[in-house]
C-alpha cells in the first residue's frame, strides 16, 4: 500500500466512522421517542430500554452502512477535489481509478461486512429486542411457551399442544394446524388436523378437519369435517410473540424455510423476494461509492460539505424508493422475485458506470 493509498484510506475510514456513528444515533434516538410512551405505560425499567435499543443496533448498522459510504465517498473526494489534490495526483500521472482504490477495496469488505451482519447479527438482535418488548415489557406470554423449531411453529397452551407451519399475522390465519389434545397425565386423548384456521370476531374457525380420538383402544376413532368453531384460549398475538418474520431470518434459514413450504404447495412469492432481497442489498455499498466518487468530482472546487450532504441524501432517497417499489411489485407478483429484488441495483450500477466515464480520468 502507497503513502497515497493509506492517505485516502485514512480520510475515508474517518468520514465513514463518523457518519455511521451519526447515522445509528440518530436511529436509536427516532425509534427511542416512537417507543417512549409504550415503555413508559408498561412501566419498563431502564435495564429493559438500554437492553432493547442494544440489540437494534445491528439492524440499524446494516441499514445505514450502504448510506455512511455514500456521504463518506461524497465528502472524502468533494474534499480532495477543493483542495485541488486531485489536480495534483493527476498531475503525477495518477488516474481517477488508481485514486479511488483503495474506497472501492474498502467499499467490497464492507459488502461482505453488510452480509454477515445482516445474516447473522440482525435476526439475532431482533429476537431478542422483540423478546424483551413483548415478553418482558408488555408481559405476553413467556417464550419458552413456543419455539420456532425446523421450520414449525410449536406452541403450549392450556391443555393443548399446537403445531402449525405458517403464521400470517395481519390476515390472522394459522396453515397446516396440528392441534394434541392432552390429560393430566400428559396422554394424548385426541388429536385434530386441519388445513387452515382463521381467526374471526373473537374464535378461531378451522377447516378441513380430521379429529383423531384415542379412546377405543389401539386403533384411533377418525372423523371428518368440513369447518368447525373450537374454543381454544389463545389468540393470534400469543402466536406472534415466537412467530419469525422474514427479517427475523438471515439468507441461509429464509431458503431452508422457501424450500420447504414450496414442497408442502404454500405460496412463497413473498419470502422468495425477501431472500433475494438479503443477497441484492449487501452490493448497493459498493454501487453507491462509485455514484459518491463521479457526483463529488463532478462537484469539482464548487462542493463541499453542505453539498455533498444535500447530493447523498438526494442519491440515498432515490435508491430506497426504487428498492422499496421494486420489491412491492415483487411481493405482489407483478414482477418476478428476483427480478424486483435486483431491479434497483441494476438501475444504479448502470447509473454508476454511466457516472464513473463521464468523469475525467
Amino acid at each position: 500500500m502507497t503513502i497515497l493509498d493509506r492517505y485516502v484510506s485514512r480520510e475515508f475510514i474517518k468520514q465513514l466512522f463518523l457518519i455511521l456513528l451519526t447515522l445509528i444515533s440518530l436511529s436509536l434516538l427516532v425509534d427511542f421517542f416512537g417507543k417512549i410512551r409504550m415503555f413508559m405505560s408498561n412501566k419498563a425499567t431502564f435495564a429493559q430500554m438500554a437492553s432493547y435499543f442494544f440489540y437494534e443496533i445491528p439492524l440499524f448498522a446494516s441499514l445505514t452502512i450502504p448510506a455512511s459510504v455514500l456521504l463518506a465517498s461524497l465528502m472524502t473526494f468533494a474534499s480532495l477535489s477543493r483542495y485541488n489534490e486531485i489536480i495534483a495526483m493527476k498531475a503525477n500521472g495518477i488516474s481517477l481509478y488508481r485514486i479511488s482504490l483503495p474506497v472501492i477495496i474498502i467499499a467490497g469488505i464492507l459488502c461482505l461486512v453488510t452480509f454477515y451482519v445482516t445474516e447473522f447479527l440482525t435476526p439475532y438482535g431482533i429476537e431478542k429486542a422483540e423478546h424483551i418488548r413483548l415478553v418482558e415489557v408488555q408481559k405476553q406470554k413467556k417464550a419458552g411457551q413456543g419455539a420456532f423449531k425446523q421450520n414449525q411453529i410449536w406452541y403450549r397452551g392450556k391443555g393443548a399442544i399446537y403445531n402449525f407451519r405458517v403464521f400470517d399475522p395481519d390476515k390472522r390465519i394459522l396453515k397446516g394446524v396440528t392441534i394434541f389434545y392432552l390429560d393430566s397425565g400428559f396422554h394424548l386423548t385426541s388429536r385434530i388436523d386441519a388445513e387452515w384456521a382463521e381467526w374471526k370476531n373473537g374464535v378461531w374457525t378451522l377447516h378441513n378437519i380430521m379429529e383423531s380420538y384415542f379412546d377405543t383402544g389401539t386403533f384411533p376413532r377418525l372423523k371428518w369435517i368440513d369447518k368447525k368453531k373450537i374454543d381454544i384460549a389463545e389468540e393470534p398475538a400469543d402466536f406472534q410473540v415466537i412467530q419469525k418474520d422474514a427479517e427475523q431470518m438471515g439468507y441461509l434459514e429464509l431458503r431452508r424455510y422457501i424450500n420447504k413450504m414450496e414442497n408442502e404447495g404454500y405460496d412463497v412469492t413473498r419470502h422468495l423476494v425477501d431472500m433475494y432481497g438479503r443477497m441484492a442489498f449487501p452490493f448497493v455499498t459498493l454501487i453507491l461509492v462509485f455514484i459518491g466518487i463521479s457526483f463529488s468530482l463532478k462537484m469539482g472546487r464548487s462542493g463541499g460539505v453542505t453539498k455533498s450532504i444535500g447530493a447523498g441524501i438526494v442519491i440515498g432517497f432515490s435508491y430506497w424508493i426504487v428498492h422499496a417499489f421494486s420489491m412491492s411489485l415483487g411481493r405482489s407478483g407483478t414482477v418476478p422475485p428476483f427480478i424486483s429484488a435486483w431491479l434497483a441495483n441494476a438501475i444504479f450500477v448502470s447509473a454508476a458506470i454511466y457516472l464513473f466515464k463521464k468523469v475525467e480520468i
